[in-house]
């Protein structure tokens, strides 16, 4: 007798336990809020929409933190400064979130930057949290996953959310629409990287820090911050009611930091009373709104099954130059409306 087939027999995908993860990031559990954030980083619809749920229901317990935008020119120190601020904080008693946008590999998506190896001390601290956070290629993507992964933060009883941003560019432009206090860290003899760095970027400062001011260096970085006051004086403001100023310290060392936490400090208690400081979260939701609604579009626009099969063939028309750009779109757009009335 020939042996019977067995039937195959799809296994049952467990739901995902929304209430115990809320619970388990309200109760400032680490492995919980990890695994939130693992899911609303998730590109799958299933995933998307749980995380979303899970953001919902964790709504009214955030905004509580104080959010800190830190970015730099290449070699001024970023992980070594925010791990000894962190470090200091959670002394301090304080509960530190850090989330590091790293490039991501355009072969696997991932991240390749690898933070929490930078960061071994902070990230073996219990009042600390260090979370990489691939940027997957789309600026968009980079504004939902850190903004909602620092909701989740906030949740979780963090009071105090570092950014560290990839370099000097358009993500930092995302960072400030995050944060409450931006910082820009540079180093002596960085005067070429300062006269390529657009003036755009150093107007997004509230603070301009030189770090590595010590030894031999400390005459020099003393030098380089005059210098910066003295561009910083014709720029105008990131913040209404703030001069930003130009700072030194020495992360290495652990100087200058103490100095700099009373200056965001001080910072924070003067935009709160004068306003500005909800003004701004008001307007940064609104501006997340905007972001949020141009990326679900685009992926709803691009992920339509007749653009996806025209799109291909525009491309080619184009390379050809059988049509303009312009007339491609309105083609392609013109199609895409076709299937939504």
């Amino acid at each position: 007798m020939a042996p019977s087939k067995k039937k195959f027999v799809k296994k049952q995908v467990a739901p995902i336990p929304i209430e115990e993860m809320k619970e388990g990031i309200l109760q400032g559990n680490r492995a919980s809020l990890a695994r939130g954030i693992t899911l609303i980083e998730s590109s799958s619809p299933k995933h998307y929409a749980v995380g979303q749920q899970l953001l919902q229901e964790l709504l009214e317990y955030t905004g509580h933190s104080l959010r800190i935008g830190i970015t730099g020119v290449p070699g001024a120190g970023k992980s070594t400064f925010i791990e000894q601020l962190g470090e200091m904080l959670c002394e301090e008693g304080m509960k530190v979130a850090v989330l590091a946008i790293d490039p991501s590999s355009s072969l696997s998506g991932g991240s390749i930057l690898g933070d929490k190896t930078r960061m071994e001390l902070l990230s073996k601290n219990p009042l600390a949290f260090v979370r990489p956070s691939p940027t997957a290629g789309t600026l968009g993507g980079v504004h939902r996953r850190t903004n909602e992964t620092l909701l989740l933060c906030e949740a979780a009883g963090y009071e105090v959310i570092l950014i560290e941003t990839v370099g000097v560019g358009q993500s930092e432009v995302l960072v400030r629409q995050m944060v409450d206090f931006f910082m820009l860290l540079v180093i002596t003899g960085a005067g070429d990287e300062l006269q390529g760095m657009k003036k755009g970027i150093m107007e997004l400062a509230d603070a301009i820090v030189v770090n590595k001011a010590d030894g031999e260096n400390r005459s020099l970085a003393e030098k380089t911050k005059k210098e910066l006051n003295q561009i910083l004086h014709f720029l105008t403001p990131a913040t209404k009611g703030w001069t930003p100023g130009a700072h030194t310290c020495s992360a290495l060392k652990k100087e200058g930091l103490s100095e700099l936490w009373q200056l965001i400090r001080t910072f924070e208690q003067k935009m709160k009373k004068s306003l500005v400081f909800d003004s701004r979260r008001e307007k940064q939701k609104e501006e997340w709104f905007h972001t949020m609604l141009k990326e679900r579009v685009l992926t709803d626009f691009l992920f339509n099954e007749k653009i996806k099969e025209a799109l291909p063939l525009m491309e080619e028309r184009l390379k050809h130059s059988e049509t303009t750009t312009t007339k491609a779109i309105e083609e392609l757009l013109t199609l895409y409306k076709s299937g939504i009335r």
